[in-house]
C-alpha cells in the first residue's frame, strides 16, 4: 500500500473512531493502519488537526517531521457514509 493511501485510510477511520469511540471495529482498523504506517513506511508520531477546510496530518519519518493535507469533505466521507447507513448505527 502506498504511504499516501495508508495515511488517508488512517485519517478516515481515525475520524470515524473519534466520532464513535465505542466502535471497536473502528479502533481495530485505526490500529491496523498505524501498523502499516509504522512497519512498512517507518512513520511515527501521527497527529491530525482540522483547520481551514482540511485535515492536516503530521508525522515523523526518517527523523524528520513531515505533513500532508486532505480536504475535509473527502476525509469525512467515510463517517458520513456510516452515519447515513442504519445497519451501522444499531448498537452504539
Amino acid at each position: 500500500m502506498q504511504q499516501k493511501d495508508a495515511l488517508f485510510n488512517w485519517l478516515q477511520i481515525q475520524i470515524v473512531w473519534e466520532a464513535r469511540p465505542n466502535d471497536v471495529s473502528a479502533k481495530d482498523t485505526v490500529e491496523f493502519f498505524q501498523t502499516i504506517l509504522t512497519e512498512d513506511h517507518g512513520v511515527s508520531d501521527l497527529t491530525m488537526k482540522r483547520e481551514d477546510g482540511a485535515y492536516h496530518i503530521t508525522f515523523i519519518q526518517k527523523g524528520e517531521e513531515q505533513s500532508i493535507s486532505f480536504p475535509m469533505e473527502l476525509a469525512e466521507k467515510l463517517l458520513k457514509d456510516i452515519t447515513e447507513e442504519p445497519k451501522y448505527n444499531q448498537c452504539l
